[in-house]
């Protein structure tokens, strides 16, 4: 079949019965929302929001929707707003990922990043800033996915009956998570006409309000940060409708991202951060059960979107998500160890060119250059800057030209304490055990460090 619109291809996902994971005598089955033209579940909801406005005449192409978004659903609309003719300006929370972000620029959006460390009624909550910038705009709508039915509806007429068809009728329980809530909501009420018996299942990070209160009833003004992205509230949406969901499973960040890790080896599936979280609840869902379940779960996103996360080992090893050899020395603070060939360096003899291209490849700041297994120099971007600004075809010259020869030399036995005075000089503190060179170890090694410890 040919399509002449990309808008075509949302929704009719496959669903997937999982095959090598350990489900407890359960069915695991997966509704890959990943394979929207868009990457996500969100993909359904930017469609039928804006088409429904456009029926009541609340929007006319050249218009400027506004929204806040936690990415996806940014990605969603982008998608059908540049199709249809709309400007899109998004307010995005500054932890997510780089991926999601470029994503929404290289589709045309107007992106503005704002705190995440701030709750609902704080000016620069990313919902209460998008309100603010719609309401001081003429010919611009107010998206509202958290307050707008439209966002339940999508899935109560389109998600909803796919899953119940993809699965003959027989779904003893479905797993979802909760941000805006359209998702949860939307299934809720078409499973409770079409399959009552069907247990909702909320898989919910561990900081949000919702298992909370799902569970126990109590609706915390607590709530602390998280690192999955899209789902979890410090607030009940006013779309949310919780009356059919009687379970709810916690779960941490670290869970999340090794599940999520876990069903790609496993099963080739590449979900994204949320999908970890909801895969969490229904295996924990499958070990409690007495008999044989079929479970359905949500794969929400693509794990395309988390390159930099979840799926970038130094980034897990930074936040402790990953487990890393205990020494006891200078060695736990080597994030890129030179024995497993993990640290990027330069040799003295290759040109300044190539030691510029690699800091910008890797995102780093200074190399070790390597004469062989010897280290014989350190090249940072300051160096570089110093030797090409005034002839630019210096670039040329070879890297020992540039590079600092006085290395900070530390023994792997030394205290931690040793690395200030070596980051108060500026120089990166350079470990070695004897002659043989183990790795750097620069201010924000350090940072991490203590930061891990305090877990």
């Amino acid at each position: 079949m040919i399509h002449d619109s990309i808008l075509e291809l949302i929704g009719n996902t496959p669903m997937l019965r999982t095959q090598h994971l350990d489900t407890a005598g359960c069915e695991i089955f997966l509704k890959l929302e990943c394979m929207n033209p868009g990457g996500s579940i969100k993909d359904r909801i930017g469609l039928t929001m804006i088409e429904r406005a456009e029926q009541a005449g609340r929007i006319h192409p050249g218009d400027m929707l506004v929204e806040g978004t936690a990415g996806n659903t940014g990605i969603g609309l982008a998608l059908v707003a540049r199709q249809k003719g709309y400007r899109l300006l998004l307010v995005v929370p500054d932890k997510m990922s780089r991926e999601k972000i470029f994503n929404l620029k290289a589709m045309g959006a107007e992106v503005i990043l704002t705190r995440s460390d701030v709750a609902k009624g704080h000016p620069e909550y990313y919902q209460d800033l998008a309100q603010k910038i719609a309401d001081e705009h003429p010919n611009t709508w107010f998206v509202d996915q958290f307050g707008n039915p439209d966002n339940p509806a999508a899935h109560q007429e389109t998600t909803g009956p796919e899953i119940f068809e993809q699965m003959d009728g027989r779904v003893d329980a479905l797993v979802f998570g909760c941000g805006s809530s359209g998702t949860m909501t939307g299934l809720s009420r078409y499973f409770q006409n079409v399959s009552p018996n069907t247990e909702l299942i909320l898989a919910d990070p561990v900081g949000s309000i919702l298992a909370e209160y799902i569970n126990q009833g109590t609706l915390s003004d607590k709530s602390a940060s998280w690192l999955v992205e899209g789902i979890g509230e410090d607030f009940l949406p006013p779309i949310s409708d919780f009356s059919r969901v009687k379970k709810a499973y916690a779960i941490t960040d670290k869970e999340s991202f090794l599940t999520a890790r876990e069903l790609l080896q496993k099963e080739g599936v590449f979900g994204g951060s949320s999908t970890g979280t909801l895969l969490s609840a229904a295996l924990r869902y499958c070990r409690e059960q007495s008999r044989s379940k079929r479970v359905v779960v949500l794969v929400c996103d693509t794990g395309n979107k988390y390159l930099s996360k979840l799926y970038n080992d130094y980034w897990m090893l930074d936040n402790g998500f990953l487990d890393r050899p205990q020494y006891g020395d200078l060695r736990d603070l080597i994030l890129r160890p030179y024995y497993q060939r993990d640290t990027v360096v330069i040799d003295p003899d290759e040109p300044l060119v190539i030691a510029y291209q690699r800091m910008k490849l890797y995102e780093i700041s200074q190399l070790p250059v390597m004469d062989g297994d010897r280290i014989v120099g350190i090249l940072d971007e300051s160096d570089v800057l110093m030797h090409v600004h005034t002839d630019q075809t210096r670039f040329r010259d070879p890297v020992r030209t540039a590079m600092v020869s006085k290395l900070e030399i530390l023994d792997l036995k030394q205290p931690i304490e040793t690395l200030m005075p070596v980051f108060d000089r500026g120089h990166v503190a350079i470990v070695v055990d004897s002659d043989q060179f183990l790795g750097l170890i620069t201010r924000i090694d350090l940072l991490n460090y203590l930061r891990r410890r305090v877990h």
